[in-house]
């Protein structure tokens, strides 16, 4: 659940992966709720408030109020604690491989020896800038608007995933994405995506608050400090015409709630259209620098964009053009350069937009780029040693049970046509979930890895990444493949493959644990199964077939009802107001606040069903029910620094924690467990609940 991209369901949520949102709060967690107990966490509630009040406050009040933010974090929350414990885990398995002999070209020493450059400060800075200057003369040496246009395709990488919006502001011009046609789902297609942008979102651009004018301020000031440590004259100027030509590429974008309508995205040029229909770059030279010449069409997710940013490189001066080359890929390969170079990075990116003050420890950030580069050889290991074979039949077993709920929800649903029911049905009938770790493994075979070339370690594996995408243009779709690795803490919905990932990093006590009580797994894990599941159907996933098709399978009526739910969804999140002057985006967080509301039915639903008639066993005095619900809203346990939340806020499609565990005002158990009444602060009328599936 990763609120900032990148925590359930942060580039759209594209394979259109929709994932449960841990992934940024993961990122930056250290301390997180502990659980003492199988079940809920009591002593983290504040009972002194009122559940119809402030449902956050009172499942997590008490861990708020004793919890520090440590200075190396910018969030943490209840998946801090899972992730810290990953990255301490994926570090004995790296050390493991590095003291063992294995052999040059091996997996144990590709980890080992990707590790060990990381590490290996002295030798970084023994390098110097050494390593950057070869790509920094190829800029330099660039003539002309065609070879400029050359240089563009050859920086074009596999480093956005749409539907999941990572990197969904790619630093390169424009971003490729490989994955499942729109229109023909059987088959992988190019994706381009818009790009160009450094900050994380285009508002930080164009928006005219004292907060963003600051901001890009002190960007601007970051920009010419990292060019003047690489070497550069004229850093002010240069950085100012660098800073300018972002904010034009800026207006050239679409906004984050824009990007999530599929049928706008869905947008077929043939290689030959690009000259008309996005005049200014020299596409042929483009696409021979991307090795893409013989790709006959493309998906353009934002066409508009695409024939602005054209526009601008025909537009604006070549040396402006080269010298943001320059700074992007700079800052691209700032933590593979001198400690100069790489603080001057974190003091913006990390400082100033995260508002952590320290950095997290060297070996957990080489962890994350061991997870990035090789994640798959480590995910091998890791699943072997931390995930059980009857831990994987419980979670299937939970998966099953909810699924089946949601099938009787669909069935049950007054306002649906038979017609569309038997679509949704046949979407769940054909539903992959793959449960801790997948069936098939990357094969890393052709990625050098050298242990004293950081440098060239990132720049190859960025390369291996790209090419092994790309050969995988027009071949047959796995529809069994991951997009996440069996140590990575969060879950996925894949529309376009109709399927969802549960990693083993997941699957374990706060959220799924064997010895507590049903209400308790259900309300943590179940909820998230749910969530993800619900995805299938959400603003986007709704837009999908069952066999991941772009296709219109509902009748008017049943689109008509469907949007007017979700516009009521828009509207109640609008409402909320982190900052006085900065409220949340109920159409940017449309799909994940969907799956949120469904997901934390069908999940009740599957837990009622899961107790046979039984009465749910009673803990610390709380029944079945309430226990349930606690545990959902103890999932969003966080501590955040203003200016995360505040990018969280603009660039992520999850909404904050405390308006996810809020959700549950919209669910009519809810007010019976907790006896909420009319004039308690959340309390809504039956007719103002959002009802969806």
């Amino acid at each position: 659940m990763n609120p900032t991209r990148k925590p359930f369901s942060t580039a759209l949520r594209l394979l259109l992966a929709c994932t449960f949102g841990f992934a940024l709060l993961a990122a930056y967690a250290q301390e997180a709720p502990t659980q003492d107990t199988h079940g809920i966490v009591v002593a983290n509630m504040d009972r002194s408030v009122k559940p119809g009040d402030n449902f956050y406050e009172y499942t997590n009040g008490n861990w708020i109020m004793r919890t520090v933010l440590p200075p190396d974090r910018s969030r943490i929350s209840v998946f801090s604690a899972l992730a810290d414990l990953s990255d301490k885990r994926t570090a004995a398995l790296i050390e493991e491989a590095a003291q063992g002999n294995a052999p040059a070209g091996s997996s144990s020493r590709k980890i080992a020896d990707l590790y060990n450059s990381y590490m290996n400060e002295a030798a970084i800075e023994a390098k110097g800038l050494a390593p950057l200057r070869p790509h920094l003369d190829a800029i330099a040496a660039i003539k002309t608007k065609r070879d400029l246009s050359a240089a563009f395709g050859q920086t074009l990488r596999a480093d956005v995933d749409a539907l999941n919006n990572t990197n969904f502001h790619t630093s390169h011009l424009f971003g490729l994405w490989v994955a499942p046609g729109f229109n023909d789902p059987e088959h992988y297609t190019a994706y381009l995506l818009q790009g160009g942008l450094q900050l994380p979102d285009r508002e930080y651009y164009l928006s005219d608050g004292e907060h963003m004018r600051e901001v890009r301020a002190k960007y601007q000031a970051h920009v010419s400090a990292m060019l003047k440590l690489a070497g550069f004259a004229d850093t002010d100027a240069r950085a100012e015409r660098i800073v300018a030509l972002e904010h034009a590429i800026a207006e050239k974008h679409l906004s984050l709630a824009d990007n999530d309508d599929i049928h706008k995205a869905n947008n077929t040029w043939k290689q030959s259209d690009f000259a008309t229909k996005a005049p200014g770059l020299d596409w042929a030279e483009y696409f021979r620098g991307a090795g893409l010449s013989q790709q006959s069409s493309f998906i353009v997710w934002q066409p508009t964009a695409f024939a602005g940013e054209s526009a601008l490189v025909a537009s604006t001066p070549l040396d402006t053009w080269k010298d943001w080359l320059a700074y992007h890929l700079i800052e691209e390969y700032g933590n593979a350069l001198p400690k100069a170079l790489a603080d001057e990075r974190y003091a913006f990116f990390g400082m100033t937009l995260q508002g952590a003050p320290q950095q997290r420890p060297r070996w957990q950030r080489g962890v994350v780029i061991v997870n990035r580069l090789l994640g798959d050889d480590v995910g091998k290991i890791y699943a072997q040693r931390y995930f059980s074979p009857q831990a994987k039949a419980d979670a299937q077993a939970m998966v099953s049970n909810i699924i089946a709920a949601f099938r009787q929800r669909i069935k049950a649903l007054p306002w649906m046509d038979p017609s569309t029911k038997a679509e949704a049905q046949a979407k769940l009938n054909t539903l992959y979930v793959g449960i801790g770790y997948p069936e098939t493994w990357i094969d890393y075979s052709a990625y050098e890895v050298k242990a004293d070339d950081l440098f060239g370690n990132l720049w190859r594996g960025n390369l291996f990444n790209y090419h092994r995408n790309v050969a995988r243009l027009g071949k047959q779709v796995d529809r069994k493949e991951w997009s996440m690795t069996p140590q990575t803490v969060n879950a996925v919905n894949l529309p376009l493959q109709n399927a969802l990932n549960f990693p083993a990093a997941i699957l374990q006590p706060p959220f799924f644990d064997p010895l507590a009580p049903a209400a308790a797994n259900y309300g943590a894990i179940g909820s998230v199964i749910g969530h993800e599941i619900s995805h299938t159907f959400d603003s986007e996933g709704s837009a999908f077939d069952s066999q991941g098709r772009v296709r219109n399978w509902w009748t008017p009526a049943d689109l008509e009802h469907f949007e007017a739910a979700t516009a009521k969804l828009v509207a109640q999140y609008d409402a909320y107001k982190p900052f006085p002057d900065l409220s949340l985006n109920g159409k940017q967080t449309l799909a994940e606040n969907i799956a949120d509301v469904a997901g934390i039915s069908a999940a009740y639903d599957g837990y009622r069903a899961s107790l046979t008639e039984k009465a749910a066993p009673v803990q610390d005095g709380f029944s079945g029910d309430q226990q349930f619900f606690i545990a959902f809203g103890q999932n969003y346990a966080s501590k955040t620094r203003d200016a995360a939340l505040r990018q969280q806020v603009m660039v992520d499609s999850h909404s904050p924690g405390q308006y996810r565990a809020d959700e549950v005002r919209n669910i009519d158990a809810w007010y019976a467990a907790f006896d909420v009444t009319p004039g308690q602060t959340l309390y809504l009328a039956p007719a103002d609940r959002v009802r969806i599936w």
